[in-house]
């Protein structure tokens, strides 16, 4: 096996967002909102379904509805999620939910369930886990790390575990006072941001990887749209020095001429785009090389029409930034 040396860039770092949250608090909503803004176009969402059909409630929603659903109903062993999770690869979707993860660890046929059979079974110390762990690592969390679909977004429930604490010289149960994942604590390590939602949709954050999340993730306000926006941003942007060459070849990726484009924006050529990140979204919104995306020639037209007429003033203003 050879391997490459390469400079790092931010596209290989793909984003692994995890929202958790006790019922109500809207994890579904927020991560087709999150996908919305990250594709810009719902075709290109899938979710891996495991709420009795809970998460199809918003199929005909005017903001998020139109995305695909793949759902597990019977089996939430590992090896039943690892086996969606390539289903959706294959499809070559831009946005992946798992609404919940929380069935692959703690249900009946998840690890837990698993664990409970082995004992039951009557095998004894470290092999009651050694099977539901390996599972778990090998089927589930590689191929979630490994997909190669660039946003994934895993939506987990929440609950505020029990703690032993001293009351007058006496141990007692009280409930903790921080809300926790129902997950195999090795998930959290593997996410690249992840927080809780209350009540009220507002996301607290629990983990960022690096600052610069902190202007897409907003601690104490709710994801939306526009925050899948920032994320698209960061995740395709490059360096200055390599922009041209980096549009032309996302232009061929997703079937856009490289005339249109350019036509879009009123620019004459590519090196005339100042900021690589807002036109790589644009062409990422406007991808037709996808299954998802092209369906008839007609469809094909009222998109691209529709979308560069929308767009046009906004590449332009992206473009102009330099001249001003």
């Amino acid at each position: 096996m050879s391997y490459q040396i390469r400079p790092a860039v931010t596209s290989e770092a793909k984003p692994l967002i995890g929202l958790y949250s006790e019922s109500g608090g809207g994890k579904t909503y927020t991560s087709l909102l999150l996908a919305l803004g990250f594709t810009g176009d719902m075709k290109k969402v899938c979710m891996i379904e495991t709420e009795s059909g809970r998460g199809e409630v918003y199929a005909d929603d005017a903001v998020v509805g139109g995305y695909d659903v793949l759902s597990l109903r019977d089996n939430f062993s590992p090896t039943s999620y690892g086996a969606a999770i390539e289903q959706a690869n294959k499809a070559g979707y831009r946005a992946l939910i798992i609404d919940s993860a929380s069935h692959e660890w703690e249900s009946a046929t998840g690890v837990l369930g698993m664990a409970a059979d082995n004992e039951a079974a009557g095998k004894k110390g470290m092999i009651v886990w050694q099977k539901p762990k390996m599972d778990h690592q090998r089927e589930f969390m590689l191929k979630l790390m490994q997909t190669p679909i660039p946003l994934v977004i895993v939506c987990m429930r929440a609950k505020y575990p029990m703690k032993q604490v001293f009351k007058d010289g006496k141990k007692e149960l009280q409930r903790s006072e921080t809300l926790e994942p129902k997950q195999s604590d090795d998930i959290l390590f593997e996410l690249m941001v992840h927080g809780y939602l209350d009540q009220q949709h507002n996301f607290h954050v629990t983990k960022y990887t690096k600052d610069t999340f902190r202007q897409i993730f907003i601690d104490g306000k709710p994801i939306d749209r526009s925050t899948g926006e920032r994320l698209a941003v960061w995740a395709i942007g490059a360096r200055p020095a390599d922009h041209t060459e980096k549009l032309r070849s996302a232009l061929k990726e997703a079937n856009i001429p490289e005339s249109e484009f350019l036509k879009a924006g009123n620019r004459a050529s590519l090196s005339e785009v100042s900021d690589i990140g807002k036109a790589l979204l644009w062409i990422s919104k406007n991808n037709r090389a996808t299954p998802h995306s092209v369906a008839t020639n007609a469809e094909l037209t009222h998109v691209q029409s529709e979308n560069v007429t929308d767009d046009s003033k906004q590449i332009d203003n992206i473009t102009k930034d330099s001249e001003n």
